[in-house]
């Protein structure tokens, strides 16, 4: 069993960012997932499952971030795996 990776903001610092509260873990996750796949160091399928997006909304995102799209051979791979599994659904 693994676990879940937890960041915490102390809640007074999470009051003063200009952030509605009941908004601010998933818009704090999805400006970090951003930038962890405009850095290289996410892939865009680990970056759109820790934003918890559709892959179609996460590269929205990306494009209205005007954020390059990274496709290397391990995202090929990946997105070859993701058909064969539907693929076997289907």
């Amino acid at each position: 069993m693994t676990e879940d990776v937890v960041i915490v903001i102390p809640r007074d610092l999470a009051d003063s960012l200009r952030i509605p509260p009941e908004e601010a873990p998933s818009r704090l996750r999805i400006k970090l997932v951003l930038r962890l796949y405009e850095k290289g160091i996410a892939t865009l399928s680990q970056a759109r499952r820790i934003a918890e997006l559709s892959l179609w909304e996460f590269l929205d995102l990306v494009e209205r971030g005007r954020i390059s799209r990274h496709y290397d051979d391990e995202e090929a791979l990946e997105d070859l795996e993701m058909i064969r599994q539907i693929e076997d659904i289907l």
